[in-house]
């Protein structure tokens, strides 16, 4: 099966974040930690990467940041195989130290930047390594100490300036403070674990920043999907082959079917209302999903909603019959293979 397809552009920003192979630690000790910390420095130095937040756990990392050129793969690609052979070398071990690949989530700029880089910062916190009362900023393996130092004190490395300017705070004793402020006032001390997770739709962030394929808003997500193919359409059966993910497969299929129900209304001569004064059984929109069917895994209720056929399982039943008549109505035929050609060339 082809691996999922990263998503590569100038200024992209995007949460990154990997596990050990079976949940296995990937440092042992504070050795181990900073030289996990030097080898991210070089990464940032060598890709010239903005990076706004990370932390480092026992088991997984989490880096918030901004690629000014499109070269997420191959920094990230340096950057796991370094570590794992600085790993293996250093314990005398050997194979591979990370479960698959890292996962890379696009993130939208603005308010979804700064929910992310609160999220890596209370990591800790979340895994009840550190408290309140503890003191949060006093974990060292993450940034989160970087941003309540002075400039001349902080890893340089961090761009402390630039996650707080984000945030709408100035990079002064001031600013620092009242980043310090917020971040403390998203901690849950009653469920450590929900701190700096909670959506405003009330979604988890923790499962969308680690199952999702994107974070931001819808208008975000389509313009990821037009990045994914350059608005060129994919047959369903290449899907998979080419490395879409299902919610990429999903999304790009839905703007795949916009497009070709876009050309069905010129080819036809209808409005963008007219489907619903249809009949649920009309030809031209059994036509329609029949070709958004052949070409994507966009559901048949999505269809059936977009297009106003009524109940899902009739779907099947219009497709089947829209193409019995194209078999044998020569202008029907046509119609129908000029929406095929249309809707690809389209673009």
């Amino acid at each position: 099966m082809a691996r999922e397809r990263r998503i590569e552009y100038r200024n992209a920003i995007y949460h990154i974040m990997a596990r050990g192979d079976r949940r296995e630690d990937i440092v042992i000790d504070d050795q181990d930690r900073e030289r996990f910390e030097e080898t991210l420095e070089e990464l940032v130095g060598k890709t010239g990467w903005t990076l706004y937040a990370w932390v480092l756990m026992s088991n997984h990392y989490h880096l918030a940041l901004k690629t000014p050129e499109a070269n997420l793969v191959k920094g990230m690609s340096w950057f796991q195989s370094t570590w794992t052979q600085r790993f293996n070398s250093r314990h005398k071990l050997w194979g591979h130290l990370f479960g698959g690949r890292y996962k890379a989530i696009p993130v939208e700029d603005g308010d979804s930047l700064t929910r992310l880089i609160h999220y890596v910062h209370l990591n800790p916190v979340r895994a009840r390594l550190t408290s309140l009362r503890e003191g949060i900023e006093n974990y060292p393996w993450s940034s989160l100490i970087d941003y309540m130092k002075p400039k001349r004190s902080r890893r340089k490395w961090v761009q402390v300036g630039r996650g707080l300017e984000h945030m709408g705070l100035p990079d002064t004793a001031a600013g620092r403070r009242r980043y310090f402020e917020w971040i403390e006032g998203l901690v849950d001390e009653k469920n450590p674990e929900h701190s700096g997770s909670a959506d405003p739709e009330g979604q988890s962030l923790n499962s969308t920043l680690r199952r999702g394929w994107y974070f931001g808003s819808e208008a975000f997500r389509e313009r990821l999907v037009t990045k994914l193919e350059g608005l060129k359409p994919v047959p369903r059966q290449e899907l998979g082959r080419k490395g879409y993910s299902a919610e990429q497969s999903r999304d790009h299929g839905m703007r795949d079917a916009e497009r070709v129900i876009a050309v069905a209304q010129k080819i036809f001569g209808l409005k963008a209302t007219s489907w619903k004064g249809l009949p649920k059984g009309d030809w031209r929109k059994g036509l329609v999903a029949g070709l958004v069917h052949s070409r994507s895994l966009v559901p048949n209720g999505w269809v059936a909603n977009r297009l106003f056929m009524g109940a899902t399982g009739a779907v099947s039943r219009t497709i089947r019959s829209a193409q019995d008549l194209a078999t044998g109505d020569r202008k029907v035929r046509r119609l129908l293979a000029q929406l095929e050609q249309m809707s690809i060339s389209s673009d």
